[in-house]
């Protein structure tokens, strides 16, 4: 590998190898002439996270591409075809501290039957995006704390067991709907996502579309 090979490199993630990848799509569905964005309430029986309000979406698989991932789960988890997913483009990437890495894909959801996967899914909820573009979350904020394990051989390091480790914080929000909490990673995701929208002004050009 030559010095030009290098500088043009695309930089990797420390680490990334323990990182576990997952997609969602943040479906647009229109009822009616009004615009909502469509979640997924996890099912019951579900061994993780049983439940939870989500987007579709799941864990890349491999040789999967991520846009293909979010597709191929969207499909699985709400019974719809490919046809019917228009995606308008990416979202941003959500890190989490637990060594998650979410992408998301924003897109339309096209004549929508409100099928699903009883497997997956317990429930579909509509919330309308009027109502998500004027909500500020509520944010509580968590801290993360160090705690090494009782083996740390802490006589390698400079002040030993009384060594000052870095403490983090994180924010945790809560979107709050009717009788729904939208809140943890979905909640950041839909932050974000809602902050695109704006700045490519997405909400003006789908509400030209019917």
């Amino acid at each position: 590998m030559n010095k030009q090979l290098f500088s043009q490199r695309k930089p990797g993630i420390i680490e990334d190898e323990k990182y576990t990848r997952y997609s969602v799509f943040i479906p647009i569905l229109t009822v009616d002439g009004a615009k909502y964005l469509l979640f997924e309430k996890r099912s019951s029986n579900l061994k993780h996270q049983p439940d939870e309000i989500c987007f579709p979406g799941g864990k890349l698989e491999q040789g999967e591409t991520l846009l293909a991932c979010a597709v191929r789960e969207t499909m699985e988890e709400l019974s719809v075809t490919a046809g019917q997913i228009e995606v308008l483009g990416p979202g941003d990437i959500y890190l989490s501290p637990f060594r998650l890495i979410i992408h998301s894909f924003i897109g339309v959801l096209k004549d929508y039957q409100d099928t699903f996967s009883t497997d997956e899914v317990g429930e579909i909820i509509k919330v309308p995006l009027d109502y998500l573009r004027n909500t500020t979350p509520e944010s509580y904020e968590s801290s993360l704390v160090t705690e090494p394990p009782k083996d740390f051989p802490y006589e390698w390091i400079p002040g030993g067991n009384q060594y000052t480790w870095r403490k983090g914080t994180r924010d945790i929000l809560f979107y709050r709907y009717d009788t729904w909490v939208i809140w943890g990673m979905t909640a950041e995701i839909l932050k974000s996502c809602l902050e695109l929208m704006e700045q490519y002004h997405l909400f003006d050009s789908i509400n030209t579309e019917r």
